[in-house]
């Protein structure tokens, strides 16, 4: 958007199912940056802090997920991957993680923020092979980005 809220006209729209122009016509020249937004409640404890840490405790956390695909839009299409793939990709973590006990989970018997957002990156990168990024929210202002290897 421009200023007062006007479209800039030299600026490509990108639509859902509606090709965008680049700044040569052609969408393949378009890179973005899709993120879909997930939740999901859990316990757990952290079993490698120290003696007397209050995570020690079996606690729990209303969780945010954010899963970002990057790439080009194709130009078929008019977009770089139907949201739908993401949420399928989520769907099974989703059963897997909702009102459990997260240190249940094998691969996640110390389950850091930092190694959920790492088990999520290996989980969904078998399927959307184009993911850039999984940010994982444990508290409304503490959160952990992990772009892959």
């Amino acid at each position: 958007m421009g200023q007062g809220g006007v479209m800039d006209p030299k600026r490509p729209r990108l639509r859902r199912g509606r090709p965008a122009a680049g700044p040569r016509g052609n969408v393949a020249d378009v890179d973005v940056e899709l993120t879909k937004e997930y939740r999901f409640e859990a316990a757990h404890r952290l079993p490698r802090v120290p003696e007397g840490h209050k995570c020690a405790r079996v606690h729990g956390h209303s969780y945010k997920v954010e899963l970002e695909v990057s790439g080009p839009v194709d130009e078929a299409t008019g977009w770089l991957i139907d949201f739908g793939v993401i949420d399928d990709a989520w769907a099974e973590l989703h059963a897997r993680f909702d009102h459990r006990n997260l240190n249940d989970v094998p691969g996640l018997e110390n389950s850091t923020c930092e190694n959920i957002a790492i088990y999520v990156w290996r989980a969904v990168r078998e399927t959307v092979p184009r993911l850039s990024a999984v940010t994982i929210w444990e508290t409304t202002d503490s959160r952990c980005t992990y772009r892959g290897p």
